[in-house]
């Protein structure tokens, strides 16, 4: 039995290719039964967010799942399957676990030491597991990485500081327009990253912020937390019309700003300008709005010389985290060779047996 994992990130993708091999959350029971009956895991988790798209898997055959996983990543994306495999990276254990911690731990991400992160891979494995993706290992592997991440952020200086993709995305911001306090913002989405990226503009001094989200609910519920204004979807155009700065953060399958829509509100702005970033994975924002005059798009990936700062202050830390993080791979390793192994066969003859 062995634990893989294969996927791509911001290093190895663009954002127009991890966008396509995107997950919806709707669809995940069905992902999940197809890697079961057609792929062979015997248990998997799926990470899917702005910066990185993975399959976390046990299998038996190790060669032909990897090549079955491959293809089936090519299908869910539209991709010929020898342009994808170029881009992705695959990691059996120790690595694969090794990886994992990593990544919960935010020393994977972007932005080193983000704090999302380890909400997002807890939101993953209980997705997984209310599916019926993970089983007596995964349960362990998953709770043991998410205990690690809270004791990498504890015990070294990781997290120190406001670090996510908000706060990029808001620093971004304040070199475009200085003054930031005195722009008018209209923040597309009120999720996690919604409610970051407010309450970094909210510590900027940013008054007037604009909260547009489908939910209008959620959207006052947000804006009341840091006195904002909730605006329904359905204003949005005339929001644009007085924003200096678009943020959007939204999982939403198409685009909630087309070129056609932009170029209409900049004629009626008189052309003044207007910066839209886009946090949206699939992309928020139509590439081709960044060709407007007096407009300036950003998306994800353009977000990367922004962080080189805040790195360099955190890499000493680094070093801490990784002792911490190996220590807890060692010891997950060390229950996977004791009892995991067992674990797994056992379950895989019943899985075998319930099948029959």
């Amino acid at each position: 039995m062995h634990i893989l994992v294969v996927g791509l990130n911001h290093r190895s993708a663009p954002v127009e290719l991890r966008e396509k091999l995107a997950f919806q959350q709707q669809c995940l029971p069905d992902i999940f039964a197809q890697l079961r009956d057609h792929v062979g895991l015997y248990e998997a988790m799926i990470l899917s967010t702005c910066n990185r798209v993975e399959i976390y898997g046990r299998a038996g055959d190790l060669e032909g799942t990897i090549n079955r996983l491959h293809h089936f990543l090519g299908r869910h994306g539209s991709i010929e399957t020898s342009e994808l495999v170029s881009r992705l990276y695959t990691r059996t254990e120790p690595e694969s676990v090794h990886h994992l911690f990593s990544v919960a731990s935010g020393l994977d991400s972007m932005v080193l030491g983000e704090g999302e992160i380890l909400q997002q891979v807890k939101t993953a494995y209980e997705q997984a597991r209310l599916c019926g993706a993970t089983g007596k290992v995964f349960n362990v592997l998953f709770q043991r990485a998410l205990n690690t991440a809270k004791a990498v952020r504890t015990h070294t200086g990781i997290g120190r500081g406001a670090v996510s993709v908000g706060t990029v995305a808001v620093e971004l911001a304040e070199k475009i327009f200085d003054p930031l306090s005195k722009a008018v913002v209209v923040l597309v989405g009120a999720g996690k990253i919604g409610e970051v990226t407010l309450k970094r503009l909210t510590d900027r001094g940013v008054r007037d912020v604009r909260v547009v989200n489908r939910s209008i609910d959620r959207a006052v519920s947000l804006a009341a937390a840091y006195e904002a204004r909730p605006v329904s979807y359905n204003q949005l155009g005339v929001q644009l019309l007085e924003a200096d700065i678009v943020i959007t953060s939204t999982r939403a399958p198409g685009y909630v700003l087309a070129q056609k829509e932009v170029d209409a509100i900049m004629g009626m702005r008189h052309h003044r300008p207007l910066c839209v970033i886009d946090l949206g994975v699939p992309r928020n924002v139509d590439p081709a709005v960044g060709s407007l005059d007096n407009v300036y798009r950003f998306d994800i990936d353009d977000l990367q010389s922004v962080v080189s700062h805040s790195h360099r202050e955190r890499q000493q830390a680094v070093g801490d985290s990784q002792k911490i993080i190996n220590e807890k791979v060692e010891r997950f390793l060390a229950w996977w060779q004791e009892e995991g192994q067992a674990c797994a066969q056992g379950q895989s003859a019943s899985e075998v047996a319930a099948a029959r």
